[in-house]
């Protein structure tokens, strides 16, 4: 402490020599790890508001915390700034202890900043992406600084698995700007406050932004003293930084598996992507009002081939927006690769006159090499049929500002190729196909509105029996399989590669990065 209190004296005195090979000599000792932590379909590259986060949750939780975060197994969810929660028998009033713990400018973490996050989080002004999704909360009681208690007008099996997306945030930080002005401000990326492991320190436009170690964080001082995220245009260029040992992690394409598994200096994690890859159909506009146009669309696609020759067989077929065995039930349609079925499903549906040979537009975020050649074989395939799809590739940014516009132009996005999380919380469907959903209040930007399927998700998400949950959820599987609001293509696996040297390293291949406890304080590296 004596120490530290003289290297502060010294700076304030202006001693610029000495203070300058203070600073020399620390950044030789630093230990810093650097990765692409938004690289890959689960990063969101340029996002800092965790508000309007639909990926990124990686990076996000090395600087900020939620009130609970699921395990790094993805099994169960435990405390993050919450030490415990109860639940009432009801599942309608969730009881937070919350965590001694400061804010990285030194103000003290309480129930007020719970309350304060969660109203923003309901405001549609501030950006949220959580306002549909925290709908079913009445109140937010604060008896003392150490506890909250959230309580619901009804049952929501969800509610939880939401709770790990939304990370606290500072009242006393923010509490002076409007949620309208919340939504553009610059704060996010330039002076954000958050409870982790490590600060902020600096963004660097387009580059990089770069955190430093919190002395005083409450599970002990991080282990290494700066956490770095670079941004790479594409999947090619980490790689070609990890490889030169630039970066230490990064995510990877499944191509570029098997040269780093034969290679020592590195170690490749492989996980599902609990990501359900489909076609989306918008529901605003004719072209795939008939069901059998939707089924013609599945009928054309051969899934398994794409499975096998793209991704190496590292993937599974999905009948439904789920694939784990305990939400499928048998019965489903296989909707097999049948040409000559798509055909003729499509000229009953009188597809010459709905839109023949005309282009259309193929809107999506995926970037990869991989979904280029995902994409036009796709393409191929429905052209085959007589279904003309154009891909247009933009950034997510683009793409949300795209689908979730005040006023959306339906034209620029008629088909989509994207994704949604289908675990490990079953209940993460709901945000992008109930009906309820609809922008502005929540996901459901395709303006899917399928009784069946609404009322199958309802159902499920108001079931309070843990044993009746799974039947619910294949409820909701059977409803989409059936009424087809997009086509399913498949859930595949994904990879990271870390280089040997860091140790106590976790990264899981999470759905939209996570969020789960990866303990950030505990990563260190080799020298």
């Amino acid at each position: 402490m004596q120490l530290k209190t003289l290297k502060r004296a010294i700076s304030i005195a202006g001693l610029i020599g000495a203070a300058a090979l203070t600073t020399s000599v620390a950044a030789q000792e630093q230990k810093t790890i650097t990765g692409g932590f938004d690289v890959g379909p689960g990063g969101f590259q340029g996002n800092f508001n965790p508000l309007a986060a639909t990926g990124g949750f990686t990076w996000l939780n090395v600087y900020f915390e939620p009130l609970v975060n699921y395990n790094a197994d993805l099994t169960a969810i435990e405390g993050a700034l919450a030490t415990e929660y109860t639940v009432n028998a009801d599942k309608t009033e969730y009881t937070f202890k919350l965590a001694a713990e400061t804010w990285h400018d030194g103000k003290p973490f309480t129930s007020k900043d719970v309350k304060f996050t969660v109203d923003l989080a309901k405001n549609g002004e501030t950006g949220t992406v959580f306002a549909a999704r925290l709908n079913a909360i009445s109140s937010v009681e604060t008896p003392d600084e150490r506890t909250a208690i959230i309580k619901l007008s009804r049952p929501d099996a969800g509610f939880l698995a939401t709770l790990t997306k939304l990370m606290i945030l500072p009242e006393h930080a923010l509490a002076g700007t409007t949620p309208k002005e919340l939504a553009t401000s610059t704060w996010w990326a330039t002076k954000p406050v958050g409870t982790g492991p490590f600060k902020f320190k600096q963004y660097v436009t387009d580059q990089y932004v770069e955190l430093v170690a919190d002395d005083d964080y409450r599970l002990g001082r991080p282990k290494v003293d700066r956490v770095i995220n670079r941004y790479f245009k594409n999947t090619a260029a980490a790689v070609a930084a990890l490889r030169a040992g630039e970066i230490q992690f990064t995510y990877v394409e499944p191509d570029d598996v098997p040269a780093f598994k034969s290679n020592k200096e590195f170690k490749v994690i492989e996980g599902q992507s609990f990501v359900v890859n489909y076609l989306g159909f918008n529901q605003q506009v004719p072209l795939w009002k008939d069901v059998r146009v939707r089924q013609a669309v599945m009928h054309a696609i051969d899934r398994q081939a794409i499975i096998d020759s793209l991704y190496g067989g590292a993937a599974t077929a999905a009948n439904c927006g789920y694939v784990a065995k305990q939400l499928v039930p048998e019965g489903l349609s296989a909707y097999a690769y049948d040409p000559a079925k798509a055909k003729a499903l499509l000229g009953e549906a009188g597809w010459d006159k709905v839109n023949g040979s005309k282009p259309i537009t193929w809107l999506t975020y995926y970037n990869t090499p991989q979904a280029a050649n995902v994409m036009a074989a796709v393409q191929a395939m429905l052209a085959q049929v007589g279904i003309n799809v154009v891909p247009r590739v933009v950034d997510t940014p683009t793409y949300n500002g795209i689908i979730y516009a005040a006023n959306p132009d339906f034209s620029q996005f008629p088909l989509v190729y994207a994704g949604l999380q289908n675990g490990p919380d079953p209940s993460g469907l709901n945000i992008g196909l109930n009906a309820a959903q609809k922008p502005p209040a929540g996901a459901n930007f395709l303006r899917v509105d399928m009784p069946e399927l609404t009322k199958a998700f309802d159902t499920a998400l108001a079931e309070t029996d843990p044993q009746q949950l799974n039947k619910r959820y294949q409820d909701v599987c059977k409803a989409m399989n059936a009424n087809l609001p997009w086509a399913t293509m498949w859930v595949a696996n994904r990879y990271g590669v870390a280089s040997a040297k860091l140790k106590d390293f976790v990264w899981v291949p999470a759905p939209a990065g996570g969020p789960y406890n990866a303990h950030p304080e505990k990563w260190s590296i080799e020298k």
